[in-house]
């Protein structure tokens, strides 16, 4: 029997850093305070050549180089992200071009803030059940934006996850998936506008941990399993303790969510934040693991999964590209003022 799931997958972190305590210094707070309330040290930064196409593309090709599947094989690509480089020109088609894919494509770029990616792996999973395509791409990635002494500016960070999904040589199977949706308006951002606007503590309990307890519970209903039954789970991450405190009400350990959680690290990579932190779990995983991830996108929506890490995972040349872990180490401190002349926060509307 044919299995539906993740054949290889891959992720671009990029190498810049800034600290919560550098960030606090400039506008006169305690960083300290900051980064201790947040849960985050420091975050990843852009580059001036680094933008969601390159993260999208490098992603891309660390997948292909873990695995033997020829890119003409590919037969959609979906590029999650509130971050595109263009407001018209799509992210998948420079993606489609950089790994030698065929024309005979499906492309198309998603946004629903940071559950987009894991939106596009339910999308490739549809396509691919229903024999339509051989493999799928879905990735998540972005550059986010955050207003300079705006809450965010702690946590927006930069970095993405790339899946291919099909059916051959699968090394985790994708048993279950579950959404959960409603209009939430806790973060948003107007069209031609530089920097988002978020609802405070607003989102929180009515936006954030509403749909991600409301997603997980039924997905394990769904499932018929139960904390207990994961090795790892993966939540959104938009800062340190929101993922930690949502794992602890629905009955999962500090265990099951440490491998995953990345972003005290590099930040809040919101459509690759999950995502990350799932390619993070599957850079350790064995054969027999079980792992639940539940996304989160304001707006506001979650996605979950029942994941199944199987046999072939011994198989994955997991070490021609670098690992989660290698990519967290591999940094590179700069300045505000580099952080701001890069981030082009010199700019205000």
């Amino acid at each position: 029997m044919e299995t539906l799931g993740i054949v290889s997958y891959g992720a671009d972190i990029p190498r810049l850093r800034i600290t919560a305590h550098e960030i606090a210094s400039v506008w006169g707070k305690d960083g300290a305070t900051i980064s201790k309330g947040l849960g985050i040290i420091e975050k990843s930064v852009p580059s001036i050549d680094q933008d969601t196409a390159t993260i999208s593309v490098e992603s891309a090709r660390a997948a292909l180089r873990r695995c033997h599947i020829n890119p003409q094989d590919i037969g959609a690509i979906y590029v999650g992200s509130e971050s595109h480089p263009y407001a018209v020109k799509p992210t998948g088609t420079i993606v489609g071009e950089a790994i030698g894919a065929t024309p005979d494509l499906m492309v198309a770029d998603y946004e629903f803030a940071c559950k987009a990616g894991t939106a596009a792996i339910q999308t490739c999973m549809g396509f691919v059940k229903a024999n339509m395509i051989k493999y799928g791409l879905a990735i998540g990635a972005d550059t986010s934006q955050a207003a300079p002494g705006d809450a965010l500016e702690y946590s927006a960070s930069a970095g993405g996850a790339a899946y291919i999904i099909g059916k051959k040589n699968v090394i985790a199977s994708l048993n279950h998936t579950y959404s959960f949706t409603t209009d939430t308006p806790d973060f948003w951002r107007r069209a031609e506008r530089k920097y988002p606007s978020h609802g405070g503590r607003f989102t929180g309990a009515p936006a954030y941990f509403k749909h991600v307890t409301t997603c997980a519970t039924t997905l394990m209903k769904k499932a018929g399993t139960s904390p207990e039954d994961y090795d790892y789970a993966v939540f959104h991450q938009p800062n340190g303790k929101f993922p930690v405190s949502v794992a602890y009400k629905l009955g999962f350990s500090k265990e099951q969510i440490t491998q995953g959680l990345i972003v005290p690290y590099i930040g809040n990579t919101y459509s690759g934040a999950s995502m990350v932190g799932l390619a993070s779990v599957l850079d350790v995983a064995k054969p027999g693991d079980k792992i639940m991830v539940t996304s989160y996108g304001s707006g506001a929506g979650s996605d979950g999964f029942d994941i199944t890490v199987t046999d072939h995972i011994e198989q994955l040349e997991r070490s021609n590209a670098p690992s989660i872990k290698q990519m967290v180490d591999d940094k590179q401190y700069i300045s505000y003022g580099v952080y701001a002349k890069l981030t082009d926060l010199l700019y205000w509307e």
